[in-house]
């Protein structure tokens, strides 16, 4: 889920001589997407009308002040409105104060979540966790880097069986994340039309290659251009080592919050890592929001609500990969560990596809399970009549009635499309549909999560992971899809940067065997 960074529209320009210098305005306005008040208002008039809140009078105050809709991809509105924006902070406090009729199926407490769910596994968890305080574990920015060590040394004694095992799935679980979520960036955003025509014009479909632009008439990549931001780095022809995306961002931080915390972190604890490690201009929708809240001092978990639309976005879910390779064999402690860390930014169904890849992850991280007692797993930890439960089993069913992965996905646009293409329903859906397809096959797994269209990098990213871990071993991925990455990842979070993905497993597996 990668879209453009927080800040200027264009750069200061530069010096106009002398005799000019009164003509031009000495700077060009900065405008921050997804947090201004005037932006967020259509989208939560969505939200409003997604979880069945009578907003009616709401949105006609709003329509009747010229206010826009909701921006359908980008961060913000195409003409910027500041005018709107004292009527926009009262609408978006009196839209909250709206009850929902959802709220008893879509609870967001741990308790409630836990109650809703007939089939929740019993947990082996051996964490003590807090809803806030200072911490503990592992003081301090912990140095990887340089990491100098073979990554078997990190394994503990032994040296063979299921600690190299484990070990072994992980690796292959950082990198079939890293390769899934490469597949999708060139594409993301672009229309399900457009990701399928392009690919057939290089004869790549069904996907099972990295996307191209040699070979592409012209005048249809005039019509569909590749994400602009993502191109010059993730097609076939330019691929050189994995390039920065939040879909692996993420992921780093979580270890780092393993690593300082253990297994015990609190939500405040998560927050303060995002404040000390992850830059601003780096985050997105919920996150981007939730980010805002607490440096207007707004404390968790209503970092989460306040004047956030995207609360129930795909964000969480992109966060919970650390949660599942921690915790293999435990779905109920991975999805317990992924609530604590949802909740920061997110409520209800955005929580909910947290813990659904988390428990999902989980349980292929055992190396006992087929990917469809992963998913079964996966939903177990979701309330059944949620949402996102509904279109989970949805998706899973419509993958096991059709042998074409493109009758799926039609299906799936065709019940889910209403959502906005970030939203955690319809990508949750889209997920379980690709994985129950794949079968396992790890080429057919991130590419069916890729053609599928909506939130291509994270859904690709997820289902490779979910498939490396089936995979078992870095060996058994084909070399074409792990060679271009070159056991190099290049990120914004300090101390990661240029890491491999040998050393980030050997990192995870620590924090999986910490006592």
């Amino acid at each position: 889920m990668t879209s453009p960074p927080a800040g200027a529209q264009g750069h200061a320009p530069e010096e106009a001589p002398e005799d000019h210098r009164a003509a031009r305005p000495l700077t060009t306005p900065v405008r921050l997407t997804w947090v201004q008040p005037e932006d967020l208002v259509g989208h939560e008039l969505r939200q409003a009308a997604e979880d069945g809140r009578d907003a009616r009078a709401l949105a006609a105050r709003w329509s009747a002040a010229g206010g826009p809709p909701a921006p359908p991809s980008a961060g913000a509105s195409p003409t910027p409105r500041p005018d709107l924006r004292p009527l926009a902070e009262t609408l978006l406090d009196a839209l909250s104060e709206l009850p929902s009729p959802l709220t008893p199926l879509e609870p967001t407490p741990l308790t409630a979540i836990i109650a809703a769910c007939p089939n929740w596994p019993p947990s082996a968890t051996r964490e003590a966790p807090r809803d806030q305080g200072d911490g503990g574990g592992a003081p301090g920015l912990v140095r990887v880097s340089g990491w100098g060590h073979h990554p078997g040394e990190a394994l503990g004694e032994g040296g063979v069986g299921e600690v190299d095992a484990l070990y072994n799935r992980l690796h292959a679980a950082w990198l079939g994340r890293a390769a899934g979520c490469l597949l999708g960036k060139p594409v993301e955003k672009l229309p399900l039309p457009a990701i399928r025509a392009l690919a057939r014009a290089t004869g790549n479909w069904p996907l099972s290659d990295w996307f191209t632009a040699r070979g592409v008439p012209a005048e249809l990549l005039a019509a569909h251009p590749w994400n602009r931001r993502s191109a010059t780095t993730s097609l076939a022809e330019n691929i050189d080592g994995m390039p920065e995306d939040d879909d692996l961002n993420y992921p780093l931080l979580n270890l780092l919050l393993l690593r300082r915390h253990g297994r015990g972190f609190g939500t405040a604890d998560v927050a303060r890592l995002w404040l000390d490690e992850l830059p601003a201009g780096r985050t997105f929708t919920a996150e981007r929001i939730a980010y805002r809240n607490l440096l207007d001092g707004v404390e968790p978990p209503h970092t989460a609500s306040r004047r956030n639309p995207f609360r129930e976005w795909i964000g969480a879910q992109i966060r919970a990969d650390v949660h599942g390779w921690t915790h293999p064999g435990d779905p109920a402690g991975a999805a317990r560990q992924a609530h604590r860390d949802a909740v920061l930014s997110h409520t209800g169904n955005g929580v909910y596809g947290a813990m659904f890849v988390a428990a999902t992850i989980a349980a292929a991280a055992s190396g006992t399970a087929d990917v469809h007692a992963c998913l079964a797993a996966g939903l177990a930890v979701v309330p059944p009549g949620s949402r996102l439960a509904r279109a989970v089993r949805f998706g899973i069913g419509a993958a096991r009635t059709h042998p074409d992965f493109d009758t799926v996905v039609d299906r799936l646009h065709a019940e889910l499309g209403g959502y906005h293409w970030v939203h955690a329903v319809p990508n949750a859906a889209l997920l379980a549909a690709a994985l129950t397809h794949a079968d396992g096959d790890f080429t057919r797994s991130i590419g069916a999560a890729v053609s599928g269209g909506w939130d291509t990098d994270s859904n690709g990213a997820t289902a490779g992971s979910v498939a490396g871990l089936l995979a078992g071993h870095p060996d058994r991925l084909p070399e074409s899809w792990t060679s271009p990455l070159k056991n190099r990842l290049s990120t914004s979070v300090p101390s990661f940067d240029g890491i491999g993905f040998d050393a980030l497993a050997a990192l995870t597996h620590s924090e999986a065997v910490r006592p």
